[in-house]
């Protein structure tokens, strides 16, 4: 990274989802027992959020492999991130500390803005400027807290105006990248001002997704089957390889400890250009994190559409 901290080129995905009530939460210290799996196949980084409900599984996991002497605290990357809700500067490092009570740490690595746009505690808009977060998140780089500090879900503007008027760059920034959506316009940005690009939802619809009718690629395209059967490897381990080979950081997620060890195994292969640009060639700005409910939001960061979705993160009653 730009601060000369090496980040790890994978992430293990531990948000879980949403479902009727809202935000999945780990049971039955699942998420933990997963995690310490995956530490002992080789993965460093995990990736978690306030609003994701993981953060303490994770700690857990991580504290065992700790504690049993397998890793050291600097051989583990955690990236968590600021909820909507956080983003007056005074409350940026309350909200950190409970991050970091939850997952039973000292500092994380790297903390970002999970959203340029500002709510309040009932969910209401808030006119919180982002910058005034940045100034926060900043704040805690000093304190230590955090030992990088970026951006999540920003677009370019957004993104030139915190290079702009921050007193700090950004380490990072997290954007949804998968073949349907390669962004390449904000991912080239991004990289020529030595920002890290990490791809969340990396597989796009190679898996299925709310029962929706999904574009290709899906899991068996032609195009995916002849790159990964010339390299030995299955057509998720081809699509996470695209993004490394981007220079993208891709943030998979799984419970299934075979997937773990397939995810992890991509670092043997390297695509040519011409694989790449065929990957390349699937983009239809397709998002599958699209918060249109925060459409009317002056920071909302994505293009809006004509029949705003329900908020996931309210639970259904």
């Amino acid at each position: 990274m730009n601060n000369g901290i090496k980040m790890p080129a994978v992430a293990f995905g531990t948000y879980l989802g949403f479902d009727q009530n809202g935000v999945v939460t780990p049971k039955n210290h699942e998420l933990r027992d997963v995690v310490s799996k995956a530490i002992d196949i080789g993965w460093r980084h995990f990736d978690t959020a306030a609003i994701y409900g993981t953060e303490q599984e994770l700690g857990e996991g991580v504290r065992m492999k700790i504690d049993d002497g397998n890793v050291k605290r600097e051989d583990i990357f955690i990236t968590t991130k600021l909820w909507n809700t956080k983003h007056k500067r005074d409350q940026v490092a309350q909200a950190l500390r409970e991050s970091l009570k939850n997952l039973g740490l000292n500092y994380v690595d790297l903390y970002l803005i999970h959203w340029p746009i500002g709510l309040n505690e009932d969910n209401s808009h808030s006119a919180v400027d982002y910058m005034e977060t940045w100034r926060g998140m900043e704040d805690v780089q000093k304190l230590g807290l955090a030992k990088s500090i970026g951006v999540s879900n920003f677009n370019k503007g957004q993104l030139e105006r915190v290079l702009k008027e921050g007193s700090v760059k950004p380490a990072a920034l997290q954007i949804e990248v998968h073949p349907q959506i390669t962004q390449s316009e904000l991912v080239d940005f991004a990289q020529s001002n030595d920002i890290v690009v990490m791809g969340y939802s990396p597989f796009g619809s190679l898996v299925n997704r709310y029962d929706m009718p999904l574009p290709p690629p899906r899991i068996d395209d032609p195009v995916l089957v002849e790159i990964a059967e010339k390299y030995g490897k299955t057509t998720p381990q081809v699509v996470l390889r695209w993004a490394v080979d981007r220079n993208i950081v891709p943030i998979p997620k799984t419970m299934k400890v075979h997937r773990l060890e397939e995810n992890i195994n991509i670092f043997d292969f390297k695509l040519q250009k011409d694989e790449i640009d065929k990957i390349n060639a699937f983009d239809k700005g397709l998002r599958y994190t699209l918060p249109s409910f925060w459409q009317s939001h002056p920071f909302y960061p994505f293009e809006k559409i004509d029949k705003p979705i329900d908020d996931p993160f309210l639970k259904k009653e």
